[in-house]
């Protein structure tokens, strides 16, 4: 066995469940106490490793209190970046500053918990390591409210997620329906490049029968004149329509709809900047029909949303955390933690990895099954698949009339 100190990292988008799974990963690394020694946690990903930006995280947590209040604390309680890192023969130097932190903090262990760019992170460093013979092990554990990493059936997060997108959805709908004069509301839902979370605006169907009018992904290629088509018809049975719309939607030229208020910027990892997918619709359908229409877009609240997290996505992301220290311990390296779904109509999971080789940089897309014909649905098989990731609610402690949190 290989003994030593461990080091936790967050990167990416936060969520409402990934200090649930830094909780997993420190009780793992407790667990395993007989061979590793102090648990690190890095300030900012891989930007505060660098910067030597380290917390004592063995010290900062000593009672089973501060990790239960952990796992109810939304977004990443280390703080993230979004940093890409490139490959060690275009920046030696950086790779030779890790080795250099690793060897100064004796650092045999590397959890970093993230989404695709993290996962490239994880493929990177576990490479450079093995090639420089430094014996560590390194594993990347899964977490992205767009549910698009490859391999696993999904990702902590994105259940509470949905439930946040599905609750909200249901009580949009419930406001929008009491007037009778005709009207659009688009609800624009986080989703670049994977429409997996606008899918989740289709679970009130579950729970009162009614869901959105339209729903559109990514997967699909959007028609603006079958889409005010589509609305003309459904104001015909009722005057109020509401859609659904993820973000990263795309004309049949593959121009994204949100694209043209962006001037076509990148950020730092190359990606189109969007902004107004919804707010270029609701201006179409005031010029081509001409009611009223108005658009929502969720932003934050869906990854930050902890006070209606699922239960079964919180409890998922402890047992992937621990589950990733247990794989670290007996031996494994350069791989990505996975959930595993068992067949059957009743759900459970196991947990798993696979080689971070065949994950890094893959983006995994909604099925064309659960996509409907129009292309602007969803089908039941899809909802069966997201109903499980939604159930229960956490026991939230509180404090002064609002759920507590902790700050690192």
């Amino acid at each position: 066995m290989l003994y030593g100190n461990a080091i936790i990292g967050q990167s990416g988008g936060p969520t409402a469940a990934i200090n649930a799974t830094l909780s997993g990963v420190i009780r793992g690394a407790f667990a395993a106490k007989d061979v590793i020694g102090t648990v690190y946690g890095m300030r900012n990903g891989i930007e505060g490793f660098l910067a030597e930006n380290l917390i004592n995280l063995t010290e900062a947590f000593k009672n089973e209190e501060d990790l239960r209040i952990l796992e109810q604390t939304p977004s990443a309680a280390l703080g993230s970046c979004r940093k890409k890192m490139k490959s060690p023969e275009a920046d030696p130097e950086t790779y030779d500053r890790l080795i250099e932190i690793f060897k100064k903090y004796d650092i045999r262990y590397f959890f970093y918990i993230g989404g695709n760019d993290s996962m490239d992170t994880v493929s990177k460093l576990s490479k450079f390591a093995a090639s420089h013979d430094y014996d560590m092990k390194v594993v990347g554990v899964p977490k992205t409210v767009d549910n698009d990493l490859m391999v696993t059936d999904h990702t902590p997060g994105f259940g509470s997620a949905c439930k946040y997108v599905a609750t909200t959805v249901k009580e949009i709908l419930r406001d929008v329906s009491v007037y009778t004069i005709k009207a659009v509301t688009i609800v624009e839902i986080m989703g670049r490049d994977a429409g997996w979370l606008t899918t989740a605006a289709a679970l009130p169907k579950i729970s009162g029968g009614k869901a959105p009018d339209l729903i559109y992904l990514p997967e699909a290629t959007f028609d603006p004149e079958k889409f005010i088509n589509d609305i003309v018809e459904i104001q015909k049975d009722h005057p109020a329509v509401l859609v659904a719309i993820s973000e990263g939607i795309r004309f049949a030229d593959g121009r994204y709809v949100g694209e043209g208020m962006a001037a076509r910027k990148v950020d730092a990892f190359g990606h189109v900047a969007l902004s107004g997918a919804g707010k270029v619709l609701e201006e179409l359908v005031k010029e081509k029909i001409g009611c009223k229409a108005r658009s929502i877009e969720l932003n934050l609240p869906q990854r930050a949303a902890a006070h209606i997290a699922s239960k079964t996505d919180i409890t998922e992301s402890v047992s992937v955390g621990k589950h990733a220290v247990e794989c670290a311990v007996n031996g494994e390296t350069g791989v990505m933690m996975t959930i595993d779904r068992a067949e059957g109509e009743e759900y459970s999971v196991t947990f798993g990895s696979a080689d971070i080789s065949g994950i890094a940089n893959g983006v995994k897309g909604v099925p064309a099954e659960y996509i409907n014909d129009e292309g602007n649905g969803v089908t039941e098989a899809c909802i069966r698949y997201l109903a499980p990731l939604i159930m229960g609610e956490i026991d939230t402690v509180y404090e002064a009339g609002m759920p507590r949190h902790i700050v690192l």
